[in-house]
């Protein structure tokens, strides 16, 4: 008992009289008295905070894989991927093999000697005012 009043004058750093009230409240407490009530709405606040309820949790993103999103065509750059892919193939003074596009409006490969290139067309957005 004695040990343990000290530890607790030490640690919380408060007096005898408090460590000994301390220790008495702690044996109060485990008997199953209601020393320190919460008024009503403490009680709500400290039930809200306690509970885990889904209501107040974000969701998790659902990714619906099924139907492709729907956006415009950019004739422009497929146009322009479509004139590098000919170029390419038609008038490159390299030997240029495999031409593939992986996405008519933005990337194609293809294939000089042993090595395999990738060319992806990026359009810049307009800054905004």
């Amino acid at each position: 008992m004695e040990a343990q009043k000290e530890k607790l004058m030490r640690i919380l750093n408060v007096s005898e009289e408090e460590a000994e009230k301390i220790i008495a409240d702690d044996k109060a407490i485990d008997r199953g008295e209601k020393l320190f009530e919460l008024t009503d709405e403490q009680k709500k606040v400290a039930k809200k905070m306690s509970n885990f309820d889904s209501k107040n949790r974000k969701k998790p993103m659902v990714l619906d894989l099924k139907q492709p999103k729907n956006r415009k065509e950019n004739a422009t750059k497929g146009g322009i991927i479509a004139e590098l892919v000919t170029f390419f193939s038609e008038n490159s003074q390299f030997s240029v093999e495999n031409l593939e596009i992986l996405n008519k409006e933005r990337q194609f490969t293809f294939k000089i000697g042993d090595e395999t290139y990738e060319i992806t067309l990026i359009q810049k957005r307009k800054p905004k005012k």
